[in-house]
């Protein structure tokens, strides 16, 4: 069977699985719904609002009800008039008190009770408690979905101040607030605060509710984040919870995560074996680098969007589950691009670069170095972009990376000491960038050691030795400290030969012989003129250096290992190894000079 058929019989079959999964539920559901038609009785999380508009946009709305400035309140002329002002017997004394209130009223189904935590003054003045009762629905369902409320940061003083305590057990003096945020939702791009105000109606004592710009957003916000199309389906025996989750939300998030996970294989196996066949190398390549991290996205992306469309997650469940969302596609995406960055400085280095095994090549060697610390650069940048856009999906995460840019005290310092030895090796590598002092492929000697500089990492440099072994060496150590870079301006290099001989050697002999073996020699290079000298005597020798040269490190070290050799032979055999290094010992006889 050809590839073309087996793929689209691959595609048919995960198709039909979700046809085949998707109509079981909804065949289920509604003979389910049809079975409880009659049924009066109707559990909380089925008794949601429809996404239908509650105020006409026709209405006719009141006047600004603001009075005068207070710091401790704000003073209204009027107070939900539409469904009258709240009963004494509810506490709304305090910011802790007007939620607990609302949150436990909605939740045992009193909204008639409920309704009275919320200021209408925004809304149309011919407004009914009916309509009012929904409005009060919609938001609970949306704190319950989307809101996660702190309730030891909420005040449960009249005031809204927070107490706070000394090592003195002294009081601390603050001013009142009147505006409290318990909560934030995104719509549209812009964030959805919401807000208990303690508001004072005419001579009436103040009293805490939730403001009338949350409940003027009320309806926009359910329209986004309303029930999905399940929750109205589901019959009342599905809502069974399981670890405080709905038993269908949880079977359906977890059969969605499972297509997701179909899917992700199915991209990467397709993504493979389409391009593997390519006549163009670069092609397969790429799908093969790229095919996990375009997978996995997909994969999150459809879960995603199935995930909205059909289920709506509350409570912890939903933080979780959308905060791995996010994760995921964050990470998915910074995955791809760096696999992208990565592959094509790759491909340019082993393209589009020369041979740096040839010493003379040093635009090779320069590019590919640039292209070595760049490539680590730019993932780097990459990953801190990514790690950036995922904090900044938490506000609260947010809030203590800005504070903690932001200080200037212990901790900042502590952990610019901590992470001084990492971050001195970063920039080191960005100086070496710059200043060029090593490359790729350079032959240096460090740290006693000569070797080719195979790897410039973020943080470290590799170098080969002749033997094969890698010494790994932090940055900050190579600008910090000499070495020598035999391959800087050229890959020319003269080596000496040392030599020690006897005082009666005829060293004009040795130096026309050198000349010999160096002229004969193919490893020359011929910049260098032989040159031999005596450069320094001892008590038992004179010393001989002879040097010569060659294109590179490794040929100029065989020539001067050869040459050596050649003259020790040379030297050993002249008139019987007599010129050899000697100590001589004069010995008189005793007897003759008595």
């Amino acid at each position: 069977m050809k590839l073309s058929n087996i793929f689209f019989l691959k595609l048919f079959l995960f198709f039909c699985l979700q046809l085949i999964v998707i109509g079981s539920l909804s065949a289920a559901t509604t003979l389910a719904v049809l079975q409880q038609k009659d049924s009066t009785k109707v559990n909380d999380d089925q008794n949601v609002p429809s996404k239908k508009l509650v105020i006409d946009q026709d209405a006719k709305y009141g006047n600004n009800p603001f009075g005068d400035y207070n710091e401790a309140f704000y003073r209204v002329d009027r107070l939900n008039e539409q469904i009258g002002l709240p009963p004494t017997k509810f506490n709304l004394r305090t910011p802790q008190a007007v939620l607990e209130h609302f949150v436990t009223s909605a939740r045992n189904g009193k909204y008639e009770d409920a309704i009275h935590a919320l200021n209408y003054n925004l809304m149309p003045l011919n407004m009914t408690e009916e309509q009012a009762t929904v409005l009060s629905k919609k938001l609970y369902f949306l704190i319950n979905q989307r809101v996660t409320i702190d309730w030891d940061a909420l005040s449960d003083r009249p005031d809204g101040q927070i107490d706070m305590s000394t090592t003195t057990n002294q009081a601390i003096a603050g001013k009142p607030r009147r505006s409290v945020v318990f909560g934030n939702v995104d719509l549209d791009g812009r964030d959805i605060v919401f807000r208990v105000q303690r508001v004072r109606y005419k001579e009436f004592g103040a009293l805490w509710l939730i403001s009338a710009n949350t409940v003027e957003n009320i309806e926009p916000l359910y329209a986004q984040y309303g029930p999905r199309k399940l929750d109205r389906m589901m019959p009342e025996w599905s809502n069974v919870p399981f670890l405080g989750i709905p038993v269908w939300k949880l079977i359906g998030t977890l059969v969605l995560i499972f297509l997701a996970y179909l899917l992700a294989k199915l991209t990467n196996v397709i993504s493979k074996r389409l391009f593997a066949k390519s006549e163009t190398g670069w092609i397969s390549n790429i799908a093969s680098k790229l095919s996990k991290p375009a997978g996995l996205l997909i994969g999150t992306l459809f879960f995603y969007i199935t995930l909205n469309k059909l289920i709506s997650l509350s409570g912890g469940f939903a933080s979780f589950v959308y905060t791995s969302l996010i994760i995921l596609i964050v990470v998915s995406i910074t995955w791809f691009v760096t696999r992208f960055v990565d592959y094509a400085m790759t491909y340019i280095a082993e393209n589009r670069i020369g041979d740096i095994t040839e010493e003379e090549n040093e635009e090779a060697r320069k590019l590919l170095t640039y292209i070595s610390v760049g490539r680590r650069i730019v993932t780097f940048l990459i990953v801190v972009i990514g790690g950036y856009f995922i904090i900044s999906q938490f506000r609260a995460l947010e809030k203590v990376g800005i504070s903690i840019l932001a200080s200037a005290g212990v901790a900042t310092v502590v952990l610019g000491i901590a992470a001084q030895n990492t971050l001195g090796n970063i920039f080191a590598g960005l100086q070496i960038a710059i200043t060029r002092p090593v490359k790729v492929g350079d032959t240096v000697f460090i740290n006693e050691e000569w070797g080719h500089v195979e790897e410039i990492g973020f943080t470290y440099l590799v170098v080969r030795t002749w033997d094969l072994r890698r010494q790994i060496i932090p940055l900050k150590y190579v600008i910090s400290n000499i070495f020598e870079n035999w391959s800087m301006t050229s890959s020319h290099q003269i080596r000496p030969i040392i030599l020690y001989a006897d005082y009666h050697l005829d060293v004009e002999k040795l130096r026309v012989k050198f000349e010999e073996l160096l002229k004969s020699s193919e490893d020359w290079d011929e910049d260098t003129d032989p040159v031999l000298e005596v450069v320094d005597t001892t008590e038992k020798s004179i010393k001989i250096r002879a040097l010569c040269s060659a294109k590179d490190p490794n040929t100029a070290w065989k020539l001067h290992c050869k040459l050596r050799e050649d003259l020790v032979k040379f030297v050993s055999k002249l008139e019987n190894g007599q010129y050899l290094t000697k100590e001589r010992l004069e010995i008189e006889d005793i007897s003759k000079q008595s």
